[in-house]
């Protein structure tokens, strides 16, 4: 694919920040998700690509845009899969908190897995600890191995849970094992990438979030030379169900990062609200400032990137 695709998806979730960033601290998360997504879509559609959605809003029924199985960009060029989440965090948006960011991932036909909307088990890592996970070892075991890894004291470890009740035995043993523990109230693709970034202060990513942005933060992790294993979590028969519908099987397969993305992949986010990762949009007379981060698996090479956007030329903004 060609590499220009990785700036043109910049424009991509630099859109999606701008407009949604509007929403910022005004307890409305609907509108902001709304706006991320109206303006993501008339991005995509601007780009040379023939893109499917294989990871979206939801189904057609249920999402007016970005559904999954919906087509963007223009017809007769390359055929490309398409992972999206327009506004990671809506909450964090509406309260004005820490960690929202609109991302999106690309992939050859088939180079995603296509995740149910429901829930998966995750852990993440850096490449310094690449190899070291296990899913299927208790917190203790994972967190001995990537401190000797990275060649560190457990308690010098941090490690980013969402603050859930279903983690509550999760944060037990990881404050147990003497490291620390940064809880975000949502939103798990942004500290999943930010723990294969050296000085974001993150070294793990643990515990259960959506299936769907676990393949985003794989294709991520995948870029950065990171580790990931994630296994979907079944709720009830109808989620075993809508998963045979999507081509899964297996249901207690683990995915590494590999699998749930493959080929040659590109990936960017843009900061909405200030994070560990990305700073957020800041607004000015006439025009604001965003900061995103660009990457792609088959050079490894990984852009932060900021930019200035004059409404004046920009008047859609």
């Amino acid at each position: 694919m060609d590499r220009n695709l990785a700036l043109e998806l910049v424009r991509v979730t630099e859109a999606a920040a701008l407009a949604c960033g509007r929403w910022v601290g005004k307890g409305d998360k609907n509108n902001a998700d709304g706006a991320a997504t109206e303006a993501m879509r008339r991005t995509l559609d601007s780009i040379e690509i023939n893109g499917t959605v294989v990871i979206g809003e939801g189904e057609m029924d249920e999402a007016p845009m970005l559904y999954i199985g919906e087509k963007v960009g223009t017809e007769g060029a390359p055929e490309v899969d398409i992972a999206v989440d327009p506004l990671e965090g809506t909450i964090i948006c509406a309260k004005g908190t820490a960690g929202a960011i609109t991302t999106i991932a690309l992939a050859p036909r088939g180079g995603f897995l296509h995740a149910p909307d429901m829930y998966m088990d995750k852990i993440a890592v850096g490449p310094t600890a690449y190899g070291a996970i296990d899913i299927t070892a208790p917190p203790k075991e994972n967190l001995k191995r990537v401190a000797e890894a990275k060649n560190c004291y457990i308690e010098d470890l941090t490690v980013v849970i969402l603050d859930r009740p279903r983690h509550e035995k999760i944060i037990n043993e990881v404050r147990q094992a003497g490291a620390r523990i940064h809880l975000v109230s949502d939103g798990d693709v942004a500290p999943a990438i930010a723990a294969t970034v050296a000085d974001s202060g993150v070294d793990m990513m643990i515990g259960i979030g959506g299936a769907p942005e676990g393949v985003l933060a794989a294709a991520a992790l995948k870029c950065m030379g990171g580790d990931m294993q994630g296994r979907l979590v079944f709720m009830s028969d109808e989620e075993k169900t809508r998963a045979k519908s999507m081509g899964i099987d297996d249901f207690d397969r683990i995915y590494t990062a590999e699998e749930m993305a493959s080929g040659d992949i590109f990936f960017a986010a843009t900061g909405v609200t200030n994070g560990e990762l990305l700073r957020g949009v800041r607004y000015y007379s006439g025009g604001a400032e965003t900061h995103s981060i660009v990457m792609r698996s088959k050079s490894r090479t990984v852009r932060f990137i900021k930019s200035q956007h004059q409404f004046d030329f920009k008047p859609l903004y």
